[in-house]
């Protein structure tokens, strides 16, 4: 495989490097004997319980499930339109109604699930209030093998019975039964790596813990919410890792927060650099981000691969 520059890694580089890992990784003992279920006691006073969903077909995505004290659920991403079906199943054991939706930007790997959903038929299964932060169509053009797919979506959630907010302005603070979620930065419209740099970064906490999921943001998205109003929000106990812990924020910005440990949404070939000819030897720059938090001191990481499905009441 021609090895790309570090930087410069296309999307559909990305996602073709992702296909060929899977078929060299399937029958990985190491996946094959990952621990499905991981699990915390609940700490008194806790507002929510929250599930990091690993990805059932061993490629990159990012989705996790959240349920209040009073059985509220709400879901941020969801993957690609491939977890669909186990996404909604989990749905289903949880009551089949979602009541609010988060959508961090119009990658499929994100915003797939939802779209497959959409695509179906919600039938059953009620989606109460679904939110994104639109972009352009400049942006939208600015990665041509998205575009279609991405007016798709959009065009599925004007057409939807649920409820769609377009958050232009961060700030928004909602409140799920004492689950709060904070809007930290909104879609910038930058057209350096467009779609990743649009990425709404979200803040959710109650009185025992805060978590803040940056979804695919870029160097220039990153720099941006440090320097914005709410940069003090990007402060947190757990952190999900930008554009799924390789080639997302800078090392100053992780430098620049608190936080005490890492949510990798993330399968086994791009948590190794793997793409079959051994560790770190592809061209992805995960082990240097792991190099980063290890000169953080960060000791506690939850990599969906490995944990399988992770809880933290």
């Amino acid at each position: 495989m021609k090895k790309e520059g570090l930087n410069n890694l296309s999307r559909r580089q990305f996602i073709k490097t992702g296909v060929v890992a899977a078929v060299g990784m399937a029958l990985s003992p190491e996946i094959k004997g990952a621990e499905m279920s991981h699990r915390k006691k609940a700490p008194r006073g806790s507002a929510f319980t929250v599930w990091q969903i690993p990805s059932h077909t061993n490629t990159i995505g990012n989705s996790y499930v959240f349920q209040t004290k009073t059985g509220k659920v709400i879901v941020m991403d969801g993957g690609f339109p491939e977890e669909a079906f186990t996404l909604r199943g989990f749905i289903g054991a949880l009551g089949n109604e979602v009541e609010a939706w988060f959508i961090s930007h119009p990658h499929d790997d994100h915003m797939g699930a939802l779209w497959e959903i959409l695509k179906q038929g919600t039938q059953d299964l009620r989606i109460k209030a679904i939110y994104h932060s639109r972009i352009t169509d400049k942006v939208i053009d600015a990665e041509p093998t998205e575009a279609g797919k991405t007016r798709d979506f959009y065009d599925r959630l004007s057409s939807c019975k649920a409820k769609v907010v377009d958050l232009q302005q961060p700030g928004q603070v909602f409140d799920f039964d004492g689950m709060k979620l904070k809007i930290v930065s909104v879609a910038t419209q930058l057209v350096t790596n467009p779609y990743n740099n649009n990425s709404m970064i979200m803040r959710v906490w109650d009185k025992k813990k805060s978590m803040v999921f940056l979804g695919d943001a870029g160097i220039e998205c990153g720099d941006l919410a440090l320097k914005g109003p709410f940069a003090k929000d990007l402060d947190c106990d757990y952190l999900q890792m930008a554009h799924h812990g390789q080639n997302g924020c800078s090392e100053e910005f992780y430098r620049s927060i608190k936080f005490r440990a890492c949510l990798w949404p993330t399968p086994m070939w791009v948590w190794n650099n793997d793409t079959g000819q051994g560790f770190d030897t592809a061209h992805l720059t995960t082990v240097r981000t792991r190099e980063w938090m290890d000169n953080l001191g960060i000791k506690e990481h939850h990599v969906s691969v490995r944990d399988g499905l992770w809880r933290l009441d």
